[in-house]
């Protein structure tokens, strides 16, 4: 079949690129703290050349298992944490023992490289037969005009509005999502009943419970404001509760959202070093007892039930100006048209089916874009459930093919009002005005 040519020069590239690029060493499959969970692709743990070479091998073992009669279907994926690498290849393996029609292999791309890669796989047709891909780049990709329409071939009734829509473009399914995340409010709930404070729901009621939670140690509040796609990540939440869009900031209610994050700074109840905390970072904070309250993610989760067993910590909604908000992570799987669409077909039937989705969630720290099978997924008690509930208010970044550019524009207004080199007017005007040259 089309692109067969290229499978040994496939697995070739794989094992160079375990050699160059790492994984996660930890081996602890949802313990990827310093990752974005699939809003960015950004900052995973760094590993060995050993263990990077270790991580391609379950790719290229399933590669040789193949007897030669079963049509190969490819895989591209550019996660480097050693549990995500693992655990997509149990699936993987799983699914060639369940049927000889297809044998499926995978290759890691590195986050950096994979536009890139496909971009030079369509000029020479050597495409992957599935991509798994960071939900808001999802737009750009299908601008390249290699995506196969999936409107039709693919139930997603049932999966939330949101992940629907970070791979829909023009009213087509140009994907399936894989797994979602989002970011809520955790809280460390000694210091709330030590000041006498309630679950704060409302945005003055987070302000007034932050300055409570304020000492010469402690802050209320933290959410991590670098000058990247992980800052805006963390801001749109607050952007979109006003009820303005990631298009429309230059007004009162872009002011607003940019306003209220300024006054949290300049009241001191939440660090200017912010600006240099990724969720990570954030996180740990957290946990050493130097933030009350952060915004953050679920993959964060595994880390801190290891790492601060003691803890008393819970999870709620964001809170809210005029409405619940929060943001939309995770990965999709598109499926390259052109290339062996039946047996990409055939594999994420398999791969979405409830077993294999609870299995895959579990080891990622996500949640199921599935909403029937994610409101099953986790007990009633669990710091999971928050986060369940909080994907019935979450929206995706985009979906647009320029996206990268205005968030570029918006993590810089979210940043001037924080270090105070603009105001929030100031900084909407300049923000509005670059999106409004992007989107022309």
């Amino acid at each position: 079949m089309k692109k067969r040519k290229i499978t040994a020069l496939f697995m070739t590239l794989a094992m160079t690129a375990g050699l160059l690029a790492g994984c996660g060493s930890s081996g602890d499959a949802g313990a990827a703290a310093d990752t974005t969970a699939g809003d960015t692709g950004a900052a995973q743990e760094a590993a060995t050349p050993e263990e990077s070479a270790d991580d391609s091998a379950p790719a290229e073992e399933s590669a040789n298992d193949s007897t030669g009669d079963a049509q190969a279907v490819t895989i591209w994926y550019y996660w480097e944490t050693e549990g995500h690498q693992v655990a997509l290849d149990q699936v993987i393996q799983d699914y060639n023992a369940s049927q000889e029609q297809y044998e499926v292999t995978a290759k890691y791309v590195p986050f950096a490289d994979f536009k890139k890669q496909l971009s030079i796989g369509a000029s020479a047709d050597e495409l992957p037969d599935i991509a798994i891909l960071d939900s808001p780049d999802h737009a750009s990709y299908v601008a390249m005009g290699i995506f196969e329409d999936l409107t039709g071939k693919f139930d997603v009734s049932n999966y939330y509005e949101g992940t629907v829509n970070s791979c829909t473009v023009d009213g087509k399914l140009y994907g399936v999502p894989f797994g979602a995340n989002c970011l809520a409010l955790y809280y460390n709930e000694d210091m709330l009943n030590e000041a006498g404070c309630s679950v704060p729901t409302t945005w003055d009621e987070l302000k007034e419970t932050a300055k409570a939670l304020t000492t010469d140690s402690v802050t209320g509040l933290a959410l991590c404001s670098v000058q990247n796609e992980e800052g805006t990540f963390n801001f749109v939440p607050w952007l979109w509760s006003t009820g303005a869009t990631s298009y429309d900031i230059n007004n009162d209610n872009g002011v607003r959202a940019l306003s209220f994050i300024q006054s949290l700074v300049e009241e001191g109840v939440m660090s200017k070093e912010c600006i240099n905390w990724t969720q990570g970072d954030v996180m740990n904070q957290f946990i050493s007892g130097n933030v009350a309250m952060m915004e953050n993610g679920p993959w964060q989760i595994p880390t801190m039930q290891s790492e601060a067993p003691d803890l008393n910590w819970k999870v709620t909604l964001i809170p809210k100006d005029t409405e619940y908000s929060s943001v939309l992570g995770g990965e999709n799987y598109a499926v390259i048209n052109g290339g062996n669409v039946d047996g990409a077909l055939d594999f994420l039937t398999y791969a979405t089916s409830e077993e294999k989705v609870k299995f895959l969630m579990d080891k990622f720290g996500y949640i199921s874009a599935d909403k029937t099978i994610a409101e099953s997924q986790f007990e009633a008690d669990s710091p999971y459930q928050p986060f369940v509930e909080e994907l019935n208010y979450a929206m995706p970044r985009g979906p647009l093919a320029e996206w990268p550019s205005v968030s570029d524009a918006i993590s810089l207004a979210f940043n001037q009002v924080i270090t105070g080199t603009a105001t929030p007017e100031d900084a909407a005007a300049e923000a509005q005005a670059t999106i409004d040259s992007i989107m022309k």
